[in-house]
């Protein structure tokens, strides 16, 4: 199994959900986070005085997925989140040991 983060621009969310249930990933886990890269933050105007932001708002998903599906959903999001402008994010890949359904204590991949 691999877990999959995705670090994206807030309006691409609904493009990358969208994309992922059409290959068909059954859920995933949404975080609002403000973070940095080579995009350095950026500047902005505010009741006519400009100031820097160093952070910048992101979503960052988390989505666990079989092994053999991995490759697949990471296309998609690749896909899906792409603008070709600096600051599209990153796409990181786990190992994941275990899973486990709360509810039914059902184990492995069949918790997915």
């Amino acid at each position: 199994m691999k877990l999959i983060v995705a670090i994206i621009k807030p309006f691409k969310l609904e493009d990358v959900r969208e994309a992922l249930a059409a290959i068909g990933v059954v859920g995933l886990t949404v975080t609002d986070v403000k973070g940095f890269g080579r995009q350095k933050g950026q500047t902005e105007i505010y009741r006519g005085a400009e100031y820097q932001t160093n952070f910048i708002a992101k979503s960052k998903l988390e989505v666990a997925v079989p092994s053999a599906f991995a490759d697949r959903a990471v296309e998609a999001i690749r896909l899906a989140a792409n603008t070709g402008k600096i600051g599209d994010g990153k796409i990181f890949v786990f190992d994941l040991e275990q899973a486990m359904r709360i509810r039914t204590g059902e184990t492995g991949e069949g918790a997915l």
